[in-house]
Order: structure tokens, then C-alpha cells, then sequence
């Protein structure tokens, strides 16, 4: 649920676009014909984005040094550490206003919509920069998976290997940047 990556990545595409983005992780198979084009535009880049960060080679090494009970989890906890590192060194507050505007005007996935109130209301995007605040996220989220939480059990090893994360950050974000520039395939009509 790493709102505030996708949402710099796509920053410079439309409002529907943007909107995609923010709301794909609660978009569910592939059939976006209910969506208007330019926001299944942007379900189908958050997807691309998805995928080039689980098979970076940082996140892939986090990956291999992450608690074996947790590591089937690590990818959530990581998005929302990209998260973080994001709003501690690149606050927008523009961009953060306006994905607050697409979320509370446009309709979300029934498996976001109780969640996008809380999330504007609470600032959460800009909050993440403090890190005891994206861990309480990050537990948070494990609290609507199956089972025990082991989001929640991944927070120390977080906390601990928190030089390592900013250093995978660090090489992630440039090549994630690279990658996506405002060059690559952005619609920007509705």
C-alpha cells in the first residue's frame, strides 16, 4: 500500500491516471473494463511498478536476510518503507493534497473504501516520514491479514536493519526513477 511512491511516479500523468495508481492494490484480476481507460491506464503502470520493485535486485537480497517466518510479508512492510524514505526526503505537499482530493472524490475498491477515510484523515502520507508511525502502519495492515500478524512480527527486524533499508533506497529509488520518468507510457487525458 505504498501510496506516496506510486503516486510520485505517476504524478505527471491525468487526475485518472493518478487515481489508478492509488487505488490498484484494491483492484483485484485483470478484467479493468468497469474503469474509464485512463485510470485502468494507471492500475496496469501500478502493476509495472509493482513488479519491478519485487525483482530488484535490493529488495530481492532484503528479501533473503528477512525473518523466514516473515518473509512471505517482507514486499508489504518494504512498500511502506519506500514510503517513508520518500516523505522524509521528498515531502510534496501539493502532490500529497491532491491525491487526498482523487481519494475522497473518486470511488475505491470495496477493499480500500474503509480504509482511504482514515488514510486522509489522518495524513498518513505525510506522516509516514516519521518511522514509528509507518511501522504502526505496516502492523496495521497486518491486522486484515489471515492468521497472526506477521507484519507486526516484521517491525523489529525493520527497525534494526533500518541503515540497510535507506541504503537499498538509496540504489531503488534512481533506478525506480529511471525507469518510470515522465518519458514512459503516461496517458494524460481522462
Amino acid at each position: 500500500m505504498n501510496f506516496l511512491a506510486h503516486a510520485w511516479l505517476a504524478r505527471h500523468g491525468s487526475d485518472a491516471f493518478l487515481h489508478g495508481n492509488l487505488i490498484a492494490d484494491g483492484v483485484k484480476g485483470q478484467g479493468l473494463e468497469e474503469w474509464p481507460s485512463a485510470t485502468a491506464a494507471g492500475i496496469r503502470h501500478h502493476r509495472r511498478v509493482d513488479a519491478t520493485i519485487d525483482h530488484h535486485a535490493e529488495v530481492v537480497a532484503l528479501r533473503e536476510i528477512a525473518p523466514r517466518a516473515e518473509r512471505r510479508y517482507v514486499g508489504i512492510a518494504l512498500d511502506l518503507v519506500w514510503d517513508h524514505f520518500l516523505a522524509q526526503r521528498q515531502p510534496d505537499a501539493q502532490l500529497v493534497r491532491r491525491c487526498y482530493t482523487l481519494l475522497g472524490e473518486r470511488p475505491a475498491p470495496a477493499r480500500l473504501a474503509g480504509m482511504v477515510p482514515a488514510l486522509i484523515q489522518g495524513d498518513w502520507l505525510t506522516r509516514y516520514a516519521d518511522f514509528e508511525f509507518t511501522c504502526q502502519a505496516i502492523a496495521g495492515i497486518g491486522t486484515r491479514l489471515r492468521g497472526p500478524n506477521r507484519l507486526a512480527a516484521l517491525t523489529p527486524w525493520l527497525a534494526a536493519e533500518y541503515p540497510r533499508l535507506e541504503h537499498a533506497f538509496d540504489v531503488l529509488w534512481p533506478d525506480m526513477l529511471r525507469a518510470f520518468s515522465e518519458s514512459s507510457l503516461v496517458p494524460s487525458g481522462e
